[in-house]
This record gives C-alpha cells, structure tokens and sequence, in this order.
C-alpha cells in the first residue's frame, strides 16, 4: 500500500491516535456475577476485539445486566471512500423566500404533514409546521407563501395521502419518532405504497423526518429528502421550493444580494427510489 493511501486510512481513537480502542454498552439476561462478566467479555472478543476490559457492571432488572465495555479493533477504513447522499440548496432567509415563491411560482405552496401510524409524538411535525417553529426559525404556517396544515399524531398513512390528494398538496411532510423494530420503516414503506395507489406518487414531494433519520434511509424508502435532527423550518421550506422549481424543469434564477447578483444553482439531491427502478 502507498504512503498515500495509507495517510487515508482511520481507526477509532482511545488513548491515542489510531490505537483502536472502541466501548461497547449492550445488556444480557443474567444475572450480576463473574461469571456474567466473563460472559460480556467474551461477546466482546467474538466480535473480534482484543484487549478486551469489562468496566462496568450493573442490575438492568431481574436477571439482567448492564455491562460497559472496552477494546481494541484492527480495523480501518479509507473516510475519503464514504459517501454519504446530503441534502444540498441554497438558503433564503424569510421574507427573501417568502419573495422568490411570489415571484417564480406565483401560488401559495401547499404542505400537510402529520406523525403517522401509532406515533403520538408531535414535537418534531410541530418544530416545522407550528407558527413558532423551532430555536428562534419560523415555521411553515408563518410564512404567507406557504399553507401548511398540519394534522397531528397517529394518523393513518393511506388517510394522509387521502388529505394530501385532496387538497393537492404539493408536499407532504412525514414525522415518525418512535423507532422501536423499525416500525418508523415500516410506516414510511405503508405511505409511500398509499400514495402510489392514490396516483399522487409522481407529482407529490414526500419529506420524511425524525430523531433516527437522515436522507440516505429516506431515499432508500421512496422519499425526496429526509431530515434528522437539528432541522429548522427554513430548512424544509427552502428545499421544497427549489424540489418545486426542479420538478417544473426551471432552474432557479439569479437571487439578489447584499453583493449583487449570485447564481443560484443548486446540485442535484438525488431522486426517489421508485424513479431509479
């Protein structure tokens, strides 16, 4: 291997750089003893590491114990090698977006979103739609571009795309939370499946977000763009525009700034799953 290459290539961090040292938490169903924590050793040695020092034991519950554990990989990776698909456009601040949809598409934009199956959390849909929005950014029902509606927690997705057909929304917004054996996946897959039986598929922007999301699961399940944590409503709303604009095969025009004119291009997010099949 080159010199070169080699200057690629990464390992965890412990102690020092490139010693490999990694910790692992998990919990088995025994009981606290020696032999328990011989038994966590062991599971970390089966997954190949060396090394190996069990920290921490605790009760997790009748019979079942919690273990902090440490080790050394061998293991490493080129980082230059990893891609990883981003949501990537240009940002607008509120009244310039508010502007730019008057001028280039000359409607309202239509967004519903809602938290769907049996997910009764609405604090991520709420971050975006709400009139508040989130850490100090407006959110959708703010901006006088934009008719948001937002219909809350555990709805049904074939009753979403029914509401989204109705009101030919041009986006639908998807939050699910709760996480727990991928029912988040599985929901998501239901809505993506209702909405190409409604025929609404291939006109609609479908957004998928929440705290176990990122826009690689969310391509992977049928979606435009997916949104993990730290989102900000502005985020939302500037993407859906140029998606729009995208969709209409418009490019965006040059956006005035405090520096004149700045072409306002914006690179390709990749395209839906179903689109590529």
């Amino acid at each position: 291997m080159s010199a070169d290459k080699e200057k690629d290539l990464i390992r965890p961090y412990g102690d020092r750089k490139d010693d490999g040292v990694i910790q692992l938490s998990f919990v088995l169903p025994v009981p606290c003893s020696e032999k328990a924590k011989e038994a966590a050793a062991t599971v970390a040695k089966k997954l190949g590491l060396s090394h190996v020092l069990v920290s921490a034991m605790e009760k997790a519950g009748e019979s079942y114990s919690f273990f902090v554990v440490y080790g050394r990989t061998h293991m490493q990776l080129d980082y230059n090698a990893i891609e990883v698909p981003e949501v990537v456009h240009r940002k607008h601040g509120f009244d310039e977006l508010n502007e730019a949809i008057r001028r280039d598409l000359g409607r309202r934009i239509v967004v519903i979103g809602a938290c769907i199956g049996t997910d009764s959390h609405t604090t991520g849909i709420d971050a975006i739609m709400n009139m508040k929005g989130f850490a100090g950014d407006y959110g959708l029902e703010r901006y006088p571009m934009f008719r948001a509606i937002n219909l809350g927690s555990q709805v049904e997705p074939e009753k979403l795309v029914g509401r989204a057909k109705e009101e030919a929304a041009d986006a639908v917004l998807v939050s699910k939370v709760v996480t727990q054996r991928e029912v988040h996946k599985e929901d998501a897959r239901a809505l993506i499946d209702a909405a190409r039986q409604q025929g609404i598929f291939e006109k609609t922007i479908f957004l998928f977000g929440g705290p176990r999301v990122d826009h690689k699961t969310a391509l992977e399940l049928g979606f435009d763009a997916g949104f993990g944590p730290g989102t900000k409503p502005s985020d939302v709303a500037n993407y859906i525009y140029y998606r729009l604009l995208e969709r209409e095969g418009r490019p965006p025009p040059p956006q005035k700034t405090a520096h004149g004119t700045q072409d306002a291009t914006v690179p390709a997010t990749g395209e839906k799953l179903g689109e590529t099949l």
